[in-house]
């Protein structure tokens, strides 16, 4: 869900799973055939109609964690002044049902396998690395721990994002929940877009501090130069699959908890790829990995102490055109069947970063779904 605008599922009428390095083509090719083999009837023709898949995928190649394609047995979508209901297989006699939250909850979350002190230690680390030229970017991520209580409903942590973070996607697919700024690719009829966000500064306290850290944020060399990274490596695999490909300048964009440096890229498909497809050459940017990739990702192994899971990964829907929106599991929890809740946060690490601001970022990063589970 975007600005009140989304499609909720009920069921499930079909799961597919994938892992290894092959995940994101492997589920590309499996839904082709889903649908080539599908009977759909829809009357309503919006982003989010008729046959639809929902998809959460791990972030690395190597990840234990499973990556999901999930057909619902029953959507119920909204778009604008208008509402549907999609039922699939069998549940054609399925109606929607209003089921209330479960009871209040609260969790307080822990650091997990990365202390503080172990983040900043890695960033100092990875600064070193930038420096001796083995790479330009990295992105640091960390983690937190908690458990729910036995039964509880995660539907009310997506609410509270929901309301809390209306401008970004909020997401709840497989346990994996969160609300995220960033568009990983957004295809519609031929077109493709996709939002940029990479530099980083806190909101300020007041109307005046609020548009000096704005201006700073737009001013920084050091966050202006991430920014650069993460633009180009979009464009770079867009310009492969568009014909026109146009990008805004970079703009500073404000959410309730700190300001983000911004760039909208927009394009005309010209090799008929699904937003899935899309994804699989997508994925990892340099906004979640680094740049280049590869020494990034090598980094990564070596400075983070757990699987990412699907935390930086993919997260979205896809339908039987192809069509589809896919955000980066950002300001995400994954909460296991144990109950188990799994939160992360990543900061951009360049050769000028500080490990304690970096830090500090991390902690503002993790706000979203610590007061949603507060």
């Amino acid at each position: 869900m975007r600005g009140g605008d989304g499609i909720a599922g009920y069921g499930e009428a079909l799961r597919l799973e994938f892992s290894g390095p092959d995940r994101l083509t492997d589920a590309a090719a499996a839904w082709r055939d889903v649908v080539a083999r599908a009977q759909i009837d829809d009357d309503v023709r919006l982003p989010g109609s008729g046959l639809v898949a929902f998809g959460t995928f791990a972030f690395a190649d190597e990840s234990n964690a499973t990556s999901v394609l999930i057909v619902p047995e029953l959507i119920v979508g909204r778009r604008g002044s208008k509402a549907w209901v999609t039922r699939i297989g069998d549940g054609a006699g399925i109606d929607p049902v209003m089921r209330a939250f479960g009871d209040d909850f609260r969790v307080t979350l822990r650091a997990g396998q990365t202390s503080p002190a172990d983040y900043v230690d890695a960033v100092s680390t990875a600064v070193g690395r930038i420096n001796d030229d083995e790479l330009g970017k990295v992105v640091l991520a960390r983690d937190l721990i908690g458990r729910l209580p036995a039964g509880s409903d995660v539907r009310r942590i997506a609410a509270e994002l929901a309301i809390g973070y209306p401008d970004c996607w909020t997401f709840c697919v497989d346990g994996m929940v969160g609300a995220s700024p960033e568009t990983l690719v957004r295809s519609e009829k031929g077109t493709v877009s996709a939002r940029v966000l990479a530099g980083t500064l806190p909101r300020g306290r007041d109307d005046r501090a609020d548009a000096e850290a704005a201006d700073s944020l737009a001013r920084s060399p050091k966050n202006t130069a991430e920014h650069a990274f993460a633009v180009r490596s979009v464009l770079d695999t867009l310009g492969r699959h568009t014909i026109r490909l146009q990008k805004s300048q970079p703009f500073t964009l404000r959410l309730p908890n700190l300001w983000h440096l911004a760039t909208d890229v927009e394009g005309v498909l010209h090799d008929g790829s699904t937003s899935l497809d899309l994804v699989a050459d997508m994925h990892p940017t340099a906004a979640v990995a680094g740049t280049p990739t590869d020494a990034a990702l090598a980094v990564i192994r070596s400075l983070e102490k757990f699987d990412r899971g699907r935390y930086a990964g993919p997260v979205g829907w896809i339908d039987a055109h192809g069509d589809g929106e896919w955000a980066i599991a950002l300001r995400c929890a994954q909460v296991d069947e144990d109950d188990v809740v799994h939160a992360y946060a990543g900061c951009g690490i360049v050769g000028d970063s500080d490990p304690a601001a970096e830090l500090a970022e991390s902690r503002i990063k993790f706000r979203p779904i610590v007061e949603a589970l507060a």
